[in-house]
This record gives C-alpha cells, sequence and structure tokens, in this order.
C-alpha cells in the first residue's frame, strides 16, 4: 500500500448525528483546522455556526440535502441547497433519487439532480448514489446521469443505508465520470490503510467521521 501526501486534504470531516450540538460542531471545525481537512460536513442547521468558527479558515463547510434517504421532493432539493449556500455552505452533498434510478425513470433521476445543482449556483454539489442499494449497471447509470445533469462529484454512500465504500466501487465510479467529476468515498471509512486504498483506487474525496484517528494512526 502507498502512502498518500497530505491524506487530511482529501477528507471531509464529517459529524451527522442528529443529537450533535453546538459543542460538538466547535469540536468538529476546531479538528478540522488542526489537521488541514478539506471540510466539515454537518446538517443544514449548523451551516451557519460552522461558517461562523471557519471564517477566514482554509477548510470549507459541507452539508446535506434531502438526508439521508433522497425520496423528497426535487423542488424541496432545490430550496433546500438554494438556502443552504444563502447560510454559508460551500459544497452540497444530495442524496439522489434512487427509487426513480431503480424504476428505469432517467427523467426523473436527471430532473432531481439537476434541480438540486440549480439550486446550489455556483456551490459543487456531490450526488449520493447509495452504491449498496444498487447493482453494478445501476452504478453506472447513476454516474453517468449524476454528471449529465451537472453533479461536480459522485460519492458511495450515505452512511446511513446498506453498503459501504469499497475500491471496487470506486474503480467502477472513476472508470464512468473519468475525468469529468470528482469521486467520493463515505460509509465506513475507519482507517489509514482503508483510506490511502480508496484514494489510490481513484477516490478524490474521503467522507468519514473518523478523520482524526486515520490521519493519527
Amino acid at each position: 500500500m502507498d502512502k498518500i501526501e497530505n491524506l487530511a486534504a482529501y477528507i471531509d470531516h464529517t459529524l451527522l448525528d442528529v443529537s450533535a450540538g453546538e459543542s460538538e460542531i466547535e469540536q468538529l471545525c476546531r479538528d478540522a483546522v488542526e489537521f488541514g481537512f478539506a471540510s466539515v460536513c454537518v446538517h443544514p442547521c449548523h451551516i451557519v455556526h460552522a461558517s461562523e468558527l471557519l471564517f477566514s479558515e482554509e477548510t470549507m463547510v459541507c452539508s446535506v440535502i434531502g438526508f439521508p434517504c433522497g425520496a423528497s421532493m426535487s423542488e424541496v432539493k432545490m430550496l433546500e441547497a438554494m438556502r443552504a449556500v444563502d447560510k454559508g455552505a460551500q459544497e452540497l452533498d444530495m442524496v439522489v433519487n434512487i427509487g426513480a434510478l431503480k424504476a428505469g425513470d432517467r427523467k426523473t433521476f436527471l430532473n432531481d439532480v439537476f434541480m438540486t445543482v440549480e439550486g446550489a449556483g455556483h456551490v459543487p454539489v456531490k450526488a449520493i448514489i447509495e452504491t449498496g442499494l444498487l447493482n453494478d449497471d445501476q452504478k453506472k447509470l447513476a454516474c453517468e446521469l449524476a454528471v449529465t445533469a451537472g453533479a461536480s462529484f459522485v460519492k458511495t454512500c450515505t452512511g446511513f443505508g446498506p453498503g459501504c465504500a469499497n475500491v471496487d466501487d470506486i474503480r467502477l465510479m472513476r472508470s464512468i465520470v473519468g475525468n469529468a467529476a470528482g469521486v467520493k468515498a463515505s460509509g465506513g471509512i475507519k482507517t489509514y490503510e482503508q483510506a490511502c486504498e480508496l484514494v489510490a483506487a481513484g477516490a478524490t474525496r474521503l467522507g468519514t467521521s473518523s478523520s482524526v484517528s486515520i490521519v493519527r494512526r
């Protein structure tokens, strides 16, 4: 296994526990600055607080849209994206309409991602395809459609569903998007070795709540 230089810069330091309060968000942001993580990923209700804490810092504020099931109405996702950006989010991780994808309804799937991207404006959107619910053909189609609809990244999992990030899925997703989009591995990333393997397989971002223990190894 090759070591990854500056692994922290790949990491979205994540806290999506619904019971998290201000003190936990403050610790999350302190950790992110100390270790140089790419972003903190928080629920929309914490965007303002995190943005204030990270003002003038390089670490970005990322938030989630349609999380964790992706079954919100597309216009609601669009509005949620707009408001998240207004509040200070610099990246957005949205859950795609998985039911539409599995039913073969490409139009609904495309529109769902497109409307979120429109709502986000200049802010990058990462499309979470929830790989644990899909076969390989569906994963390929999800990646193709998400990039067509304007997503800047495709992402493996929410961490709230079945499945987790693995090397095979990252390689598959990278083979589909090529250089047109980033690939984010998320779900069950716990160790330094695992993180390095995922980056070597093609991940350009890692989402994990084990960030500190990973970089300290």
